[in-house]
């Protein structure tokens, strides 16, 4: 992987315990929307036995002139230093890394099974597509908590009115712990409700990011309705 040095400019939330993390992208730094960026801290007021290293999916598109990341909040050492960071931080970054993007020659059908923090390469895969308007059928199903924990949710909702090939399905699985009101599906994403949306299992290309319970479920899913391994890619998500 190349190495790059980036500059950090703003932080925000983005939902309940969750912030996104937005930097200068740097000169010559290209990637393919899926992909990921390690993220170093340089001299930082603290460490611990993980070290000063993380791996985070890139939220941001690759048209857009920023790198943007997203995580949970929790409460370890790399993550507070991100949290107090200055503007203006000098990080160092490698990469791009992964292989969680989508073949350009393949006009297949995508479907996107994302739960909680998983959503994020998908966003950078939205806005792309939407930047690009790409004729390709992408439907997102988004599995949440409640909606003040979904990441995202606003604007993944009004891609729609910019990709005329997106749907957007989200779900939430303890609404009664919400304040928020809801019109969406509920419950955990099933092999149902990707009938309902979908119409049929077969002829798409599935990618799924999110806890690995979630992932492993999904996948026995797929596997389970006949879906071959070929046309499965997954991303797990592990927090730090």
């Amino acid at each position: 992987m190349a190495s790059f040095e980036a500059e950090f400019q703003k932080r925000e939330e983005i939902a309940e315990g969750t912030m996104a993390f937005h930097f200068a992208r740097p000169a010559g730094f290209e990637f393919k929307a899926g992909q990921s960026v390690n993220v170093g801290l340089v001299d930082p007021p603290e460490t611990d036995a993980k070290g000063n290293r993380r791996s985070f999916s890139i939220v941001s598109a690759p048209y857009e002139q920023e790198l943007v990341i997203a995580t949970r909040m929790r409460d370890t050492a790399f993550k507070r230093v991100l949290r107090a960071m200055p503007k203006g931080t000098r990080v160092a970054l490698r990469g791009p890394g992964g292989l969680f993007s989508m073949e350009e020659a393949d006009s297949a059908p995508r479907v996107f099974l994302a739960g909680g923090i998983g959503i994020t390469p998908f966003v950078s895969m939205l806005r792309q597509a939407a930047k690009e308007r790409l004729a390709r059928k992408l439907t997102l199903f988004y599995s949440n908590r409640r909606p003040e924990d979904a990441a995202f949710l606003d604007e993944l909702i009004e891609l729609q009115e910019e990709s005329t090939g997106y749907k957007f399905v989200g779900t939430m699985t303890e609404m009664q712990k919400s304040a928020r009101p809801w019109k969406g599906e509920t419950g955990f994403i099933d092999k149902a409700m990707l009938e309902r949306h979908l119409g049929g299992l077969s002829g798409a290309i599935y990618y799924m990011a999110g806890p690995p319970a979630m992932v492993e479920a999904m996948r026995a899913m797929l596997e389970g309705a006949g879906i071959k391994d070929e046309a499965i890619r997954s991303d797990e998500f592990y927090g730090y």
